[in-house]
Formats: structure tokens, C-alpha cells, sequence
């Protein structure tokens, strides 16, 4: 601001990236020639290799390998970093060959199942809000 005071409520990411996504990505689309990427729920989480190895990364490897010291969400790094969600999956890919990264991709077979949802709904449920009150069932 022109008090030199900082701005009432800054942006928590900071400021979005004015790098376009194809030059980060080398032109890639896709993390592989297959065309397969990895679902948004996809959990990644660094390495050892890729903590120690910060300083050698690129702007956006670096970052996404800093936010990765807990396990994330592709969704919740592309989110958290301002990146577009193909970028994270391509990096991702990228750092997990080169080690830096482990990933673990959920089992689609679980993650479509209506009774993980339905406990998931019931577990939410059985939580009371500030109140103390149960919530609604159907």
C-alpha cells in the first residue's frame, strides 16, 4: 500500500503464476505418452531424495515437493499453489520418476463403491455441530 502498510486481507497463495502452463510442462499434455493422468484424489507426499533436493528443483517442482512434506491431494497442491490442475499432474509424474515424490493412487474399485459413501455420509452425521446437536438424518 502506499503507507507501506501490507494490503487488509492478502491473498493466501500469493500472487497467480504469469508463466502459462504449456511452458512449465514443455509443451505436455499428458504425464506419459499413454495419455493417462492421475485422478485429482491421487495422494503424493515427498521423499527423503526430494526434501534434501529442494534446492535443485525448478520454481514449481520445488514448490509442489515443499508442500508435499504431508501427504496432499493433486487437487489440494494445484489448489494450494495456483496451478492448473494438468500442470500438478504432469510435474508430479515427472517428480515421482525422478524419486522425489511417492504417490499413491487410490483404487478405483473402492472409490466408486455408493457404501463408502454412504458410511462416509453416516460418519458425518454422527458429528454434532457447535451446538451439541446431532444433524438430520433422511
Amino acid at each position: 500500500m502506499a503507507d507501506g502498510s501490507t494490503p487488509p486481507n492478502p491473498e493466501p497463495g500469493g500472487p497467480v503464476p504469469a508463466v502459462r502452463p504449456f511452458l512449465v510442462t514443455a509443451g505436455r499434455v499428458a504425464p506419459d505418452p499413454s495419455g493417462r493422468t492421475m485422478p485429482v484424489e491421487t495422494q503424493v507426499v515427498a521423499t527423503a531424495e526430494g526434501l534434501a533436493g529442494l534446492d535443485r528443483l525448478a520454481f514449481e517442482q520445488h514448490d509442489i515437493v515443499a508442500a508435499c512434506r504431508i501427504p496432499q491431494s493433486i487437487a489440494e497442491i494445484a489448489a494450494r499453489l495456483r496451478l492448473h490442475l494438468n500442470v500438478v499432474r504432469i510435474l508430479a509424474e515427472d517428480l515421482r520418476t525422478a524419486g522425489q515424490l511417492t504417490v499413491h493412487v487410490p483404487d478405483t474399485g473402492v472409490t466408486h463403491d455408493a457404501s463408502v459413501l454412504r458410511r462416509l455420509i453416516d460418519g458425518l452425521r454422527a458429528i454434532p455441530d457447535s451446538r451439541g446437536v446431532l444433524r438430520d438424518t433422511d
